[in-house]
């Protein structure tokens, strides 16, 4: 009898420890999911801050354009490569949407420039990176909500607790910059 209450209690020990390794493992996947996502947003923003460069150069090529909108592109493309957390993301996304709102308004009151094919080419590119950048925070989101939810459930909470988890943010980016750019050439 000792020897099958002894027996119970080791597989029931086992049985926690094996849900317990399941929860944590979890875990680990939805934080390093979130860490990939955010990670791929780094590279849509560096992607865009790429094509306004771009963009800026083709501009420049029909008119004399503002020489800091060149110098806040490298201050925003080397801010990219620092980001730590979602406020970074989120100031960098929107430091980068006004400089390409500008960058848009200027092409919209040159006719000759709106209708150039690397201009064209360049918005269409952009508005291509401005869906990436919308999917990756789509995906991202999602997986924080899981793995903040996970934080709030019994019994994936308590192993949360035993190592110290914390929720994560969610990537918001405000409502007027929340709308890509419109990129069509009419």
């Amino acid at each position: 009898m000792l020897l099958l209450i002894i027996g119970l209690i080791a597989f029931i020990l086992i049985c926690l420890l094996i849900i317990f390794i399941f929860i944590y493992n979890k875990f680990q996947r939805l934080k390093n999911g979130a860490e990939a996502g955010l990670s791929q947003i780094k590279v849509a923003l560096k992607k865009r801050l790429d094509m306004i460069s771009q963009l800026v150069d083709v501009v420049k090529s029909y008119i004399k354009f503002e020489r800091n909108v060149l110098e806040n592109i490298a201050k925003l493309r080397s801010r990219v490569g620092q980001m730590i957390d979602t406020n970074d993301v989120t100031n960098i996304n929107k430091d980068s949407k006004f400089v390409l709102d500008k960058l848009i308004a200027v092409v919209e009151n040159y006719p000759d420039l709106k209708a150039s094919k690397n201009v064209e080419d360049l918005m269409n590119s952009i508005k291509d990176v401005e869906e990436e950048i919308s999917r990756q925070r789509y995906t991202y989101n999602n997986i924080v909500q899981e793995y903040n939810t996970r934080l709030e459930s019994i019994p994936s909470n308590i192993v949360g607790k035993i190592f110290s988890y914390k929720k994560l943010d969610y990537l918001q980016f405000e409502k007027e910059v929340d709308k890509s750019p419109k990129a069509e050439l009419k």
